[in-house]
């Protein structure tokens, strides 16, 4: 007789006797699932160079660039147009010209108010032209003033006042002082004076009034202004 095996031994054989069901082995723990690659992280990108700062303009000197010739060139440009409207003025417009007036209406004035006699410039001429012409009373009398630009482009004036002449003459000549006769034709006599700056005077004194050619026209055309009045 074979000797009795130990009951815990487990037989090597695993087919299970006739008749009986076959002994299932337990099933084994599934693996672990598989774990992704590690993805490599992406490279940064380099940071892009700064960009170097444009160096500072030296000293002193102009942000425009621009040459003399330039800068002369655009100043010539403006001025052109300038010199263009300026001829247009002078020879188309008469700029030059001084503007004159009508004296009637003063002389008239004067006539009118019966304050002395007036005496009108006649025969001077289109190149004498009258610039200005008034006639005004006031307390110490009245006076007529015609004003001209004569043919040489100076100043003349005519005054006719009855204003006594100790005022009248240094208010119209200033230090005017008396430089002997003018003998002027006509059989008046008239009188030449000093005037204030580069100025002088033919004057005329009547008992009723005072005559005055004053200006800084040349001698010539104050005696013609002088020995026209009627």
């Amino acid at each position: 007789m074979e000797a009795a095996q130990p009951a815990d031994r487990t037989p090597t054989d695993a087919t299970p006797p006739d008749g009986q069901p076959a002994l299932v082995e337990p099933a084994t723990a599934p693996s672990a699932a598989p774990q992704p690659a590690a993805v490599a992280p992406e490279p940064e990108p380099e940071p892009e160079p700064e960009p170097e700062p444009e160096p500072a303009p030296a000293p002193g000197k102009a942000r425009s660039e621009r040459s003399p010739k330039d800068m002369a060139l655009s100043l010539l440009i403006l001025l052109v147009p300038i010199a263009l409207l300026l001829a247009f003025y002078r020879g188309f417009l008469g700029g030059d010209s001084p503007v004159t007036v009508d004296p009637a209406p003063a002389l008239e004035q004067a006539r009118s108010a019966n304050a002395f006699p007036v005496s009108e410039p006649t025969g001077l001429g289109d190149d004498w032209r009258t610039v200005n012409a008034r006639f005004r009373t006031e307390p110490d009398g009245s006076t007529l003033r015609i004003g001209y630009v004569t043919p040489e482009g100076r100043g003349a004036q005519l005054v006719e006042s009855n204003v006594p002449a100790e005022k009248l003459l240094p208010a119209e000549l200033t230090e005017g002082q008396p430089q002997g006769a003018a003998d002027l034709p006509g059989g008046l006599s008239w009188q030449r004076y000093t005037a204030r700056g580069n100025e002088q005077a033919l004057v005329l004194l009547e008992p009723n009034r005072t005559v005055i050619v004053v200006g800084d026209a040349g001698e010539t055309e104050l005696r013609k202004l002088a020995t026209s009045l009627r």
